[in-house]
């Protein structure tokens, strides 16, 4: 497994972010229509790392049900988006969710 960085060196970054923090808070599933058609669930959630930073995660579909608050998580291979202003980690298409 690659290092992980601190929640504010993977604000900075675009892809390949590996990250490990507890799940603090975890918003409501919502569902949201996708631009290829259909619909998705999704979810927002706030992760610490263990210097005390914090980075929302958000999660999509079956990964969603596989966390919960105060459980460890860890995205290797994860990217950094930018939607309505706000940056948020996702693991997407080629990175990997691990609840450790």
């Amino acid at each position: 497994m690659a290092d992980t960085v601190s929640a504010e060196v993977a604000k900075g970054m675009t892809s390949g972010v590996n990250f490990e923090g507890k799940l603090k808070r975890k918003g409501e599933v919502r569902t949201v229509n996708l631009k290829r058609g259909g619909t998705a669930d999704v979810c927002d959630m706030t992760l610490t790392d263990s210097e005390g930073g914090e980075i929302d995660l958000t999660l999509w579909g079956d990964d969603i049900s596989k966390v919960n608050e105060g459980c460890t998580v860890r995205i290797n291979n994860g990217y950094i988006n930018e939607f309505k202003g706000k940056k948020s980690l996702t693991k997407g298409k080629f990175g990997h969710l691990e609840v450790v």
